[in-house]
């Protein structure tokens, strides 16, 4: 099964983004990623989950929020990354992207938001009801997307590890407010720190979003 990365450029409302796609034979769905703050496609934690959902058959999308010169600027004023308009319309720009490239166009869509990254999914999902078909959030920030979670429609798996308790109770807020999402559901992992970096605590992350994603797309 490939499983080898493609380079793509998403052209989202005229900002050209890099991304690595990944395209299994036999794909029917595709997961596309929303990297945390300060973070970008090269995410070494993100990165793993892509690769082991391409091994399960999935076809992965992790593309760059920011330019290499937005990157630049935020590297010495840390305010991009928290601007959730902004990465939230780039996620909504790639989740249009996909449903109309050649090559994935074909693709049932889920999306994998960590950390600010969990918003800019839910955005999306928020924006593109008809297209996000899933939504997987690991030690996300939920609570960000604000009014758009009342909107969100699809099926979301909130990931938590249970060491994260501050973003435990957002996590909590932001299921109650997602009334209209068909399924929600809020897992703790337990023994888990807000980057899920302890033994095995990723290959849990991995499972349950893996198993997620086959069920829903």
């Amino acid at each position: 099964m490939a499983t080898t990365p493609r380079r793509v450029v998403i052209d989202a409302d005229g900002v050209a983004l890099e991304g690595d796609l990944i395209l299994p034979q036999g794909a029917t769905g595709i997961v596309v990623f929303a990297h945390g703050s300060g973070s970008s496609r090269f995410s070494s934690r993100n990165r793993r989950v892509a690769q082991h959902l391409a091994e399960q058959g999935l076809a992965t999308l992790l593309f760059d929020l920011l330019t290499a010169e937005e990157h630049v600027i935020d590297e010495h004023t840390r305010q991009l990354r928290f601007d959730i308009p902004l990465i939230g319309s780039r996620m909504t720009a790639a989740v249009g992207w996909v449903a109309t490239a050649d090559p994935t166009r074909h693709l049932s869509i889920g999306l994998f938001g960590a950390s600010t990254g969990a918003a800019a999914a839910l955005i999306a999902a928020a924006e593109r009801p008809e297209q996000v078909r899933a939504v997987v959030s690991r030690g996300g920030r939920p609570d960000l997307a604000g009014r758009h979670l009342a909107e969100v429609k699809a099926p979301t798996l909130l990931l938590v590890g249970g060491l994260d308790e501050p973003v435990i109770g957002l996590n909590q807020q932001a299921k109650e407010q997602m009334t209209a999402a068909s399924e929600c559901e809020l897992v703790i992992v337990p023994g888990a720190s807000h980057l899920f970096e302890e033994p095995g605590k990723l290959e849990e992350v991995e499972a349950l979003a893996t198993r997620f994603f086959q069920q829903q797309l």
